[in-house]
C-alpha cells in the first residue's frame, strides 16, 4: 500500500516555551511538515480534520500502543513507559535529552529542539493526529510522493523497532494493510517468546497468560498491560466503581469511545471490546493477544467528510461545447477531469457562465474520470466567448476556463490546454 511521504521535523521543545511544549512519549511525537498543506490531503477515516497549527501536528506511530507516561492524570509502569520514550527520541537523533524535575513530560533542555525526518503517513485519526511510520533523517522522494511501503520500509521505521524491543504493544486498526500487520505480528510474538521476555511482556498482565486483581487507580498503575484497556480501565475506574462486574455494561454503552468494533483473527470473527474482556470482582482479563485483533477506526459523525476538503484544480474543465449542431440550448456540454487518485462527490457543486447562470451538479466522479455535463437551460455559453467557472458545495472556486468568438465553431468542443 502507498503511503504519503511528509518531510519537516520532528519536534521535542518549544526554545520560547519550553514549559508548553511537547510531551514526547513512546508512540506520540510532534512533527512539522516542510509542506504544511499537504496534511490536508490525507484521508480523514473518522471525519476529523487535522490538528495542526504553526507548531506542527501530532504523530501517532502506526501499529504500536507505548505504556502511558500521562492519560488522565495517570500512568503506566514508568520505567517501561519511559523507556520507550527515550527510545524513540533516541532513535531519532534527539542526544542529552533532559526532564522537568516537576514536570517530568516536558523537555526541559536537549542537544536539539527539533531535528529532522520524515513520516510515512495513510492518514489523520479521530483525534486530529497524523498515523505514520517515523524514520530519522530526510527521505530521497519529493515532498508528498506516494511511498510503497512493504516489509522492509516498516523495519527501517522506528514503529518496528519499539516492537522488536518489546517496548510496545501492537495496536492494529483496519487501516494497516494486512501483509504489514502479520509481518508486524511477528515480530511482537517473538518480543514475547524471546527468553527472556523483552520489555513489557516480562511484566505483562491481564493477557490469555493470566487474569490482573485490580483493587484501585493506584494499583491499576502499578501494572503492565494492553494500554488501551488501561485507558478503558481509568474513567470506570474513577467513576467511583469498585468492582469489574459492571465493566462489560459500562463498555456496550459507548459504541464508539469504549466498546471499539474489531475482528477476531484467531477466530475469524467480527467482535467488539467486550467480547474479548472478561471482568468479575477485582479481577480483569483480555481473553486475545492485541496482534489477533484489528481495530475499526472510530466512525465518522453523520455528514462528517472522510476525506480532505476539494482543492483548487482537484477538477478541471478541460472543455466545452458551446455550438452544438442544431439547438444550442439543452445541448451545450462541459466536460470535467477529476485528476485526483480519490473519487470527488460533485453533490452540490455548481457550473456557473460570466451572467451568474448556474447548472447544479451530482453524482460521483471517479477518479481520472470525465463527465460531460448538459447546460441547464439557467447557464448559456456564449458563442461569442464565455467564461466557465466551477465551485463547490460551499461556493469555493475550484477551477475556471474561457474561451474567444474565434475558437467556436459548430458542433466543435473547445478544449482547453493545461
Amino acid at each position: 500500500m502507498s503511503y504519503t511521504l511528509l518531510r519537516g521535523q520532528f519536534v521535542i521543545r518549544y526554545p520560547d516555551l519550553p514549559r508548553q511544549g511537547p510531551e514526547p512519549d513512546g508512540d506520540t511525537i510532534k512533527f512539522l511538515p516542510d509542506t504544511p498543506a499537504l496534511v490536508e490531503t490525507l484521508p480523514r477515516r473518522s471525519g476529523r480534520p487535522p490538528d495542526i497549527n504553526r507548531r506542527g501536528i501530532s504523530v501517532r506511530l502506526e501499529a504500536i500502543d507505548a505504556l502511558e507516561t500521562h492519560f488522565e492524570e495517570t500512568y503506566q509502569d514508568l520505567k517501561i513507559a519511559t523507556a520507550a520514550r527515550d527510545e524513540m527520541v533516541d532513535r531519532l537523533g534527539f542526544t542529552n535529552v533532559v526532564y522537568f524535575p516537576d514536570a517530568p513530560n516536558k523537555v526541559q533542555s536537549a542537544d536539539q529542539d527539533s531535528i529532522r525526518g520524515h513520516v510515512l503517513s495513510n492518514g489523520v485519526d479521530a483525534n486530529g493526529r497524523l498515523i505514520a511510520f517515523v524514520y530519522p533523517g530526510d527521505h530521497a522522494g519529493p515532498d508528498g510522493s506516494a511511498i510503497f511501503v512493504d516489509e522492509a520500509t516498516v523495519d527501517r521505521s522506528v514503529n518496528a523497532a519499539l516492537l522488536s524491543a518489546g517496548l510496545a504493544y501492537p495496536a492494529f486498526y483496519a487501516t494497516l494493510p494486512a501483509d504489514l500487520r502479520t509481518h508486524l505480528a511477528e515480530a511482537s510474538r517473538a518480543a514475547r517468546s524471546a527468553q527472556p521476555p523483552a520489555g513489557v511482556w516480562a511484566m505483562s498482565t491481564a493477557d490469555p497468560n493470566g487474569a490482573a486483581t485490580v483493587t484501585d487507580l493506584d494499583a491499576l498503575q502499578q501494572l503492565v498491560l494492553w494500554p488501551k484497556l488501561f485507558r478503558r480501565l481509568v474513567p470506570y475506574l474513577a467513576s467511583g466503581r469498585t468492582d469489574f462486574d459492571g465493566f462489560d455494561a459500562w463498555l456496550r454503552a459507548d459504541p464508539v469511545h469504549r466498546d471499539d468494533r474489531l475482528f477476531r483473527l484467531d477466530v475469524l470473527e467480527a467482535a467488539n471490546m467486550h467480547d474479548v474482556i472478561r471482568g468479575a470482582g477485582d479481577t480483569i482479563q483480555m481473553i486475545v493477544w492485541p496482534e489477533d485483533m484489528v481495530i475499526d477506526p472510530d466512525p465518522a459523525l453523520p455528514g462528517s467528510p472522510s476525506g480532505p476538503p476539494p482543492a483548487a484544480g482537484d477538477v478541471l474543465v478541460v472543455a466545452a461545447l458551446p455550438d452544438p449542431v442544431g439547438t444550442d440550448r439543452g445541448h451545450e456540454l462541459v466536460t470535467l477531469l477529476n485528476v485526483t487518485a480519490k473519487p470527488v462527490d460533485l453533490t452540490g457543486w455548481g457550473l456557473l457562465d460570466a451572467a451568474g447562470g448556474r447548472t447544479d451538479l451530482s453524482g460521483t466522479l471517479a477518479s481520472g474520470a470525465l463527465t460531460q455535463i448538459t447546460a441547464s437551460s439557467a447557464t448559456t455559453l456564449g458563442n461569442r466567448g464565455d467564461q466557465i467557472v466551477l465551485v463547490d458545495g460551499s461556493g469555493n472556486l475550484i477551477d475556471q476556463a474561457a474561451y474567444r468568438a474565434d475558437q467556436v465553431r459548430p458542433g466543435r468542443s473547445v478544449c482547453f490546454g493545461r
